[in-house]
């Protein structure tokens, strides 16, 4: 039974890409409670993405099934800010960081102090943020502005990378699996967030606990590769 509701859910989903909790309880006549775990079960799967007392479908055909950036800005916020004020400790005078898309990284830029320090993103809202602090230098990716996402997509990404020595790479994702897999909403994210792990000197994973057990889009590395991790839980 829980089997056929569970397949029902995914199929529901597929036809309408978006239901909240309580469209799927009504049309398969159970509780929100019962919908709830079945939604669970089915996110550790890496078949549905759970957010803001809704559930949608992965497609990954798609290559982008993510929030736009200011719905984002407005999910599990405390949380977040209080992961980027933690990751504030790992920033020194002269370092060379790079920082994603993601709206934690943006709560992190608002809280960087105005050091002698490079910063280089692919984030519109983060070089906004960062635009007016003096001793800060800024680098920008460049590139088509992705403007669901607020970022800048490049596919001249490695080459410019070339002149820069990264010291410390700051990201979050979509989710982290149960196998250790890191994933994210989009190609285009997953594809700089690859690189900058690979090419990074160390690397730190700032990620909330609504992101652990679930996939997403794109596949953009493992945990293993990661230098460390802030969250308000203990990934390991």
């Amino acid at each position: 039974m829980k089997a056929v509701r569970q397949q029902a859910i995914v199929h529901l989903l597929s036809q309408h890409q978006s239901l909240t909790t309580d469209a799927l309880a009504a049309l398969l006549n159970v509780s929100k409670e019962t919908i709830r775990r079945d939604l669970s079960a089915l996110q550790s799967q890496g078949k549905v993405l759970r957010s803001h007392g809704r559930a949608k479908s992965i497609r990954r055909e798609n290559g982008d099934n993510g929030d736009p950036f200011s719905l984002r800005l407005k999910s599990h916020y405390a949380h977040k800010a209080d992961i980027a004020r933690k990751a504030l400790g790992w920033i020194e005078n002269g370092m060379v960081i790079a920082l994603d898309a993601s709206s934690t990284c943006w709560y992190l830029a608002r809280q960087l102090p105005d050091i002698d320090i490079q910063v280089f993103t692919n984030s519109q809202p983060i070089c906004q943020a960062l635009g007016k602090r003096e001793h800060i230098q800024l680098i920008c990716s460049g590139g088509t502005l992705e403007r669901k996402h607020r970022c800048y997509v490049n596919p001249s990404l490695i080459s410019q990378l070339k002149t820069l020595e990264i010291d410390l790479f700051i990201f979050s994702c979509e989710g982290i699996d149960r196998h250790g897999a890191l994933w994210d909403s989009s190609v285009f994210n997953a594809e700089y967030k690859s690189v900058l792990l690979s090419r990074a000197a160390q690397s730190l994973l700032l990620i909330d606990k609504s992101k652990f057990n679930r996939s997403g889009e794109a596949r953009l590395g493992h945990l293993d590769e990661v230098t460390s991790i802030v969250s308000d839980v203990s990934a390991r």
